[in-house]
Protein backbone atom coordinates (compact mmCIF):
# COMPACT_ATOMS: atom_id res chain seq x y z
CA UNK A 1 0.00 0.00 0.00
CA UNK A 2 2.20 2.85 -1.18
CA UNK A 3 1.26 6.26 0.22
CA UNK A 4 1.72 8.72 -2.63
CA UNK A 5 2.65 11.59 -0.32
CA UNK A 6 5.30 9.56 1.51
CA UNK A 7 6.78 7.46 -1.29
CA UNK A 8 8.10 10.31 -3.44
CA UNK A 9 5.05 11.29 -5.48
CA UNK A 10 4.29 9.84 -8.88
CA UNK A 11 7.93 8.91 -9.57
CA UNK A 12 8.21 6.99 -6.29
CA UNK A 13 4.86 5.31 -6.93
CA UNK A 14 5.95 4.10 -10.36
CA UNK A 15 9.21 2.72 -8.96
CA UNK A 16 7.42 0.90 -6.12
CA UNK A 17 4.73 -0.63 -8.30
CA UNK A 18 7.35 -1.82 -10.81
CA UNK A 19 8.92 -3.87 -8.00
CA UNK A 20 5.49 -5.17 -6.99
CA UNK A 21 4.66 -6.09 -10.57
CA UNK A 22 7.96 -7.95 -10.97
CA UNK A 23 7.10 -10.08 -7.95
CA UNK A 24 3.35 -10.46 -8.65
CA UNK A 25 2.42 -8.48 -5.53
CA UNK A 26 -0.96 -6.71 -5.74
CA UNK A 27 -0.96 -2.96 -5.13
CA UNK A 28 -3.53 -0.91 -3.23
CA UNK A 29 -3.11 2.73 -2.27
CA UNK A 30 -2.88 4.32 1.15
CA UNK A 31 -4.63 7.71 1.44
CA UNK A 32 -5.06 10.38 -1.25
CA UNK A 33 -7.72 8.49 -3.16
CA UNK A 34 -8.31 11.27 -5.68
CA UNK A 35 -4.82 10.97 -7.17
CA UNK A 36 -4.43 7.27 -6.39
CA UNK A 37 -7.39 6.48 -8.67
CA UNK A 38 -5.31 7.83 -11.58
CA UNK A 39 -2.20 5.91 -10.54
CA UNK A 40 -3.98 2.61 -9.93
CA UNK A 41 -5.37 2.85 -13.47
CA UNK A 42 -1.73 2.78 -14.66
CA UNK A 43 -0.62 0.07 -12.21
CA UNK A 44 -0.36 -3.45 -13.68
CA UNK A 45 -0.93 -5.18 -10.33
CA UNK A 46 -3.71 -2.82 -9.13
CA UNK A 47 -5.85 -4.34 -6.41
CA UNK A 48 -8.01 -2.03 -4.29
CA UNK A 49 -8.50 1.72 -3.92
CA UNK A 50 -8.58 2.69 -0.25
CA UNK A 51 -11.59 5.02 -0.19
CA UNK A 52 -12.87 6.97 2.79
CA UNK A 53 -13.73 10.52 1.69
CA UNK A 54 -11.70 12.38 4.31
CA UNK A 55 -11.24 15.48 2.09
CA UNK A 56 -14.69 15.41 0.47
CA UNK A 57 -15.95 18.36 2.54
CA UNK A 58 -13.39 20.73 0.98
CA UNK A 59 -13.30 19.48 -2.62
CA UNK A 60 -15.41 20.80 -5.48
CA UNK A 61 -15.70 17.36 -7.11
CA UNK A 62 -14.83 14.59 -4.67
CA UNK A 63 -14.47 11.00 -5.86
CA UNK A 64 -17.76 9.17 -5.99
CA UNK A 65 -17.95 5.43 -5.50
CA UNK A 66 -20.60 3.79 -7.66
CA UNK A 67 -21.27 0.09 -7.14
CA UNK A 68 -17.94 -0.16 -5.34
CA UNK A 69 -15.89 1.51 -8.07
CA UNK A 70 -14.27 4.93 -8.46
CA UNK A 71 -13.17 6.41 -11.78
CA UNK A 72 -10.24 8.77 -12.18
CA UNK A 73 -11.33 12.37 -12.67
CA UNK A 74 -11.71 13.49 -16.27
CA UNK A 75 -10.06 16.90 -15.84
CA UNK A 76 -6.60 18.39 -16.39
CA UNK A 77 -3.89 17.22 -14.01
CA UNK A 78 -5.22 15.38 -11.00
CA UNK A 79 -8.65 16.97 -11.38
CA UNK A 80 -8.57 18.10 -7.77
CA UNK A 81 -10.13 21.51 -7.09
CA UNK A 82 -10.53 22.99 -3.63
CA UNK A 83 -13.88 24.45 -2.63
CA UNK A 84 -12.45 27.73 -1.29
CA UNK A 85 -15.64 28.58 0.64
CA UNK A 86 -15.56 25.23 2.40
CA UNK A 87 -11.85 25.62 3.15
CA UNK A 88 -12.57 29.06 4.69
CA UNK A 89 -15.31 27.55 6.91
CA UNK A 90 -12.82 25.06 8.35
CA UNK A 91 -9.90 27.49 8.66
CA UNK A 92 -8.50 28.20 12.12
CA UNK A 93 -8.13 31.92 12.70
Amino acid sequence: MPDLMKIGGVTGWLAAVAVCDAHAVPVSNHFYQEMSAHLLAATPAAHYLEYFGIADAVLRNPCVATDGFVSAMDAPGSGIEWDEDAVARFALN
